[in-house]
């Protein structure tokens, strides 16, 4: 296992579930962490925790539908800690239902979140990477959609799908060594995401798939630590995690 100690890492999404997983393993391995996402009170507790482990964290509170709030979060990242090693674009929802609900609320605020926040954590991130000389976009994006989209996530998996896209874009526009991407899939996790499902019996079905054979959200900040903690010159493209009971 390779050494974190050092890195600077800001992961949006951070309140809960996986951003927060991996707020406190990254930390716990010796990078200095900072927290974003809407819940301040969530995230400063979260952070207080860490420090008193004996580990380095700072909190940011941030929406990532809006543009602004991402530019705040890696200047906030670069004034405390001098640069930004690796931006972790965690934050995501889901109000997944079958295209015929017309649900298309639900529709602009998966595009908003899981779409146009990635591309709003690129636009903040890329010009400061550059400046350095070094960056990693981590992206936590869902096994929903590899094999084609399953009823009910056509949109869900079409946001996720274009992330993806997305990551490999950068890849393949950055091979002068400066910008590494990671792409991490995970399948069921024990998580809050069913939350986001405005779809009653698709929320409980999915909380039930969720209890039954999720893994813990440990286990994704797991891979976006062997990611992150690979030599400047080895590039972990694409990461799926799946538990082993699910088909």
């Amino acid at each position: 296992m390779l050494s974190l100690h050092g890195k600077i890492v800001a992961i949006t999404g951070a309140s809960g579930g996986i951003g927060e997983a991996t707020a406190r393993l990254l930390a716990r391995r010796g990078a200095a962490v900072v927290l974003a996402a809407r819940r301040s009170e969530r995230v400063d507790a979260i952070a207080q925790d860490i420090r008193k482990e004996g580990g380095q964290a700072a909190t940011c509170v941030v929406d990532v539908t809006k543009a602004e709030d991402l530019r705040r979060l890696v200047s906030t990242t670069v004034d405390r800690y001098g640069r930004i090693d690796v931006l972790v674009n965690n934050a995501g929802v889901a109000p997944i239902s079958p295209l015929a609900d017309l649900d298309t609320e639900g529709w602009s605020a998966m595009i908003d979140v899981n779409l146009r926040g990635m591309l709003h954590c690129v636009a903040a991130a890329l010009p400061v990477f550059h400046e350095q000389g070094s960056g990693h976009l981590v992206s936590i994006v869902s096994v929903a959609g590899l094999s084609g989209a399953t009823p009910s996530m056509a949109v869900y998996a079409a946001t996720k799908n274009a992330v993806r896209s997305v990551h490999e874009g950068l890849r393949k526009e950055s091979t002068d060594g400066v910008v590494r991407t990671t792409a991490i899939s995970p399948g069921y996790v024990r998580t809050d995401l069913a939350d986001s499902m405005t779809d009653p019996h698709i929320r409980d079905a999915t909380r039930k798939n969720m209890d039954a054979m999720g893994i813990p959200p440990a286990a994704i900040a797991r891979a976006v630590a062997f990611a992150i903690e690979q030599p400047a010159d080895v590039e972990i493209g694409e990461i799926n995690v799946r538990p082993t009971v699910q088909a």
